[in-house]
């Protein structure tokens, strides 16, 4: 997994009904875009994370598209 600040981390919910979770990558912490990232959420929580199989990177002009 790599990424840069300005894409988008896509957590995919595990429970049917709860929602995904879906945040701005503010600073990437891993040797060569690797994890863990800083993420700021959209309900404006930030954190230090470390993204499992359940979560994507959403390249920052692919989200800029939206």
């Amino acid at each position: 997994m790599k990424a840069s600040v300005g894409d988008r981390l896509h957590v995919h919910a595990k429970l049917v009904g709860q929602p995904d979770r879906v945040g701005e990558i503010i600073e990437v912490r891993g040797p060569d875009g690797g994890p863990p990232y800083v993420v700021r959420f959209e309900d404006g929580h930030e954190g230090l994370c470390f993204p499992g199989p359940d979560a994507v990177i959403e390249p920052a002009k692919a989200a800029a598209k939206r």
